[in-house]
């Protein structure tokens, strides 16, 4: 029982050691020790124990530790700028053929053309921005 509670301590400080470091290593380790504890506790074998401990941590170090750092490290995915507008609804203020119209689209008045050539968008329409082209809204009749 000695083991297991050398194993434990051991994986606790690890564990509060990468309060500090920030990095994922140490607990990727500190987890490692703490299977090397629950294997002390069950076998008492130290040999089984560290064999335990290795594959544990490294298979924590070369498995979880690359998908855990890509989490956090990719950030919220927030669309900004012209993107952000793409399937946001937009109101008809002139009417919006294949060439020429007008949008009201977020509280802005957007040059727009549709995406359809063959039937114009009536003013007062409701309609689905499908893309920004340059200045211009390309937008889609709601059904």
């Amino acid at each position: 029982m000695t083991g297991a509670l050398i194993w434990l301590i051991a994986g606790i400080l690890l564990i509060i050691a990468e309060l500090l470091s920030g990095d994922l290593f140490l607990l990727m380790v500190g987890v490692g020790a703490l299977f090397g504890a629950g294997s002390a506790a069950l076998t008492g074998n130290p040999f089984i124990d560290v064999a335990v401990f290795a594959v544990a941590s490294v298979g924590m170090l070369v498995l979880v530790r690359p998908t855990l750092k890509r989490r956090f490290l990719a950030g919220p995915d927030i669309k900004t700028n012209t993107d952000a507008l793409i399937g946001a609804r937009a109101v008809v203020v002139s009417t919006v053929d294949g060439d020429t119209g007008q949008v009201k689209l977020a509280g802005d008045v957007w040059s727009a053309r549709s995406m359809t050539d063959g039937e114009p968008i009536a003013p007062g329409t409701s309609v689905t921005v499908v893309e920004i082209s340059g200045a211009t809204a390309v937008v889609s009749a709601e059904l």
